[in-house]
């Protein structure tokens, strides 16, 4: 999963709010791919950049670049003038944004993933209207934010046909591997602490030697040739041997 959040930290070094472009996202997702061809790459593709129409060269610009499968929610972005509160788009924008993405594609096995939070937002009895309707728009999945509890997941699976990814559950009474893959659950996010620990390992290491610990006794240094596996190494030594007549 390549989250919105973690594209704008390392490009930009700027916090979630869509101040990231599609170009750049999209530049992003293809060094992901080009690089690891073996897994599938989900994205979180925010509102789709704009409308309708930049849903369409969002899926255009991500089905291009190799990623397998993009979210698409109908959450009011970038952040308007007034309260900051958060608010969703109507829901026939929604479905126009989704049958947009679903025109757009030319892989049928390119997924598109209807994402709403009308759950924490306008409420149950609209997130239950909105699964109904995204699931009949021809979605390939469903995904949640904002699900806290049991009663709430139950009353959104019922009416899910087809799978659901679930966001955020760490902390709350659904967060139960058995019970979520029995409500229709197929991939359950566990939040951005990969990213957050990497950025926290720079911060104590550049610390550290500004602070003056020498490089060789600096802690949580990679061992056992990690780094050579993360850079492919014996790959390239395969390669120089084979192209390049050297050892």
């Amino acid at each position: 999963m390549f989250a919105g959040s973690t594209a704008s930290l390392t490009v930009l070094g700027a916090p979630d709010l869509i101040v990231l472009t599609l170009s750049e996202f999209a530049d992003q997702a293809r060094r992901i791919c080009r690089a690891v061809k073996t897994l599938p790459l989900l994205v979180d593709a925010d509102h789709g950049y704009g409308n309708a129409l930049n849903a369409m060269r969002t899926v255009e610009e991500l089905e291009t670049a190799g990623v397998a499968a993009m979210t698409l929610e109908d959450t009011v972005l970038p952040r308007p003038y007034g309260d900051g509160k958060v608010t969703l788009i109507s829901l026939e924008e929604g479905l126009g944004k989704v049958r947009a993405a679903l025109a757009a594609r030319d892989d049928p096995a390119f997924c598109i993933v209807a994402r709403t939070g009308a759950v924490s937002v306008t409420g149950l009895a609209d997130a239950v209207e909105r699964t109904r309707a995204y699931t009949e728009s021809g979605a390939d999945a469903i995904f949640y934010t904002g699900i806290r509890t049991r009663a709430e997941l139950d009353a959104v699976s019922a009416v899910a046909t087809i799978p659901i990814i679930v966001g955020g559950v760490e902390g709350t009474e659904i967060k139960d591997r058995d019970y979520l893959a029995a409500r229709g659950v197929r991939v359950a996010l566990q939040g951005h602490q990969p990213i957050m620990a990497a950025v926290q390992a720079v911060h104590a290491t550049l610390k550290a030697l500004r602070d003056g610990t020498p490089p060789s006794e600096l802690q949580g240094l990679p061992q056992g040739g990690l780094m050579g596996r993360a850079t492919r190494e014996a790959d390239y030594k395969r390669w120089t041997r084979e192209f390049l007549g050297g050892a």
